[in-house]
């Protein structure tokens, strides 16, 4: 995540891109933007808010040599030498061309800034920027004709909500450059994060903590549900989430051990999905790792604890009382009516 408050924009310019599937061509400006005060105290916070609550980080990838990757290589350009800046930004905007290769791909602006003072994890420093607008939002202006003020309908960029963007920083860490990223419009998951920008997931403890819950989200879903029920899957991730907030680090044994206890099969069986599920996302998943508490809150608003009965009725759980289900929550069978049923013990309602 990132702070604005002592941000400052020392170049801004901005292009247009085309799409070559319907013969829309790019179009350069020749010069840097100059603000007026009002516009440049409205275009700061428009382009860095969103990214305050970006959690996750990328680093720049090739195939060959992370010298070839093209962004990678305009970035170093620009922040060796603010000078080329114009002439590095349509280099910018026609590898943004070339990446249109299908009709869907939307024609828009493209704002490029260098950014001086960016924050963060407690680093000053500097950050390009890469900002396309893809939709337009109509409003009405009024204007003055013949003695009398009319109104017609314009279209103009919303200051609400940034399409696609990314914060390239000066600064970098074992894995390379640290690049942040958004995409309100995902309407092609590979054209700005894998195409363009050409990116991967850094490695860090917000990786791990989000995969090692994402991995036990769906083998709750995938083995728990499907062979002890629903009930037991909500008691597994409630688990979960209950060894998360006590501990500061993940270490693979303690973790099986405070779910399955003795179960020897069962963290058997956790091992087998843990490689299946590595394998089928393309991804490491550590034995050992810090918890980011930022991840955490975040991926524990994604578990849904509800029991879904056929008789219209819902239980939910509360995902931050593992214990309270096998206290409070009993499960049997009625033979008189032929169904299943809940029993609910409790002192008041709320």
């Amino acid at each position: 995540m990132i702070k604005k408050n002592r941000a400052a924009i020392s170049k801004f310019i901005i292009h247009k891109v085309g799409n070559k599937f319907n013969s829309a061509t790019n179009v350069f400006s020749e010069e840097i933007v100059t603000f007026d005060e009002e516009s440049y105290q409205l275009m700061i916070p428009f382009l860095l808010k969103p990214f305050g609550s970006v959690i996750e980080s990328f680093r720049f990838s090739h195939h060959a040599n992370i010298e070839l990757n093209e962004i990678n290589n305009y970035s170093s350009q620009i922040f060796a030498d603010s000078s080329c800046f114009i002439e590095v930004s349509k280099h910018i905007v026609n590898h943004l061309f070339e990446q249109s290769n299908s009709a869907q791909i939307k024609i828009g602006d493209v704002i490029i800034a260098l950014f001086e003072d960016v924050e963060y994890n407690e680093v000053i420093t500097q950050a390009i920027g890469i900002f396309k607008i893809e939709n337009k939002i109509e409003f009405f202006q009024t204007y003055m004709d013949n003695n009398s003020i009319d109104v017609a309908v314009q279209k103009g960029i919303s200051t609400k909500k940034l399409d696609k963007g990314c914060l390239i920083l000066n600064t970098t860490d074992a894995e390379g450059k640290i690049i942040l990223s958004i995409d309100t419009n995902n309407y092609d998951a590979q054209y700005w994060i894998k195409n363009f920008l050409s990116v991967k997931y850094a490695d860090d403890n917000n990786r791990q903590t989000q995969n090692y819950l994402t991995m036990c989200r769906e083998f709750s879903n995938d083995i728990v549900k499907e062979n002890f029920g629903v009930h037991e899957k909500n008691k597994f991730l409630a688990k979960t989430v209950d060894f998360f907030k006590v501990n500061e680090d993940v270490n693979a044994v303690d973790f099986k051990e405070f779910l399955f206890e003795d179960k020897e099969e069962e963290k058997a069986t956790f091992d087998d999905y843990k490689k299946q599920f590595e394998t089928l996302n393309d991804v490491l998943i550590r034995n050992q790792f810090a918890i980011s508490e930022v991840v955490l809150k975040k991926e524990k608003q994604k578990i849904k604890t509800e029991i879904k009965l056929d008789t219209n009725i819902q239980i939910k759980l509360d995902i931050d009382a593992p214990d309270a289900s096998a206290e409070y929550l009993e499960q049997g069978y009625d033979d008189e009516r032929k169904m299943k049923f809940y029993k609910i013990f409790y002192n008041e309602e709320e």
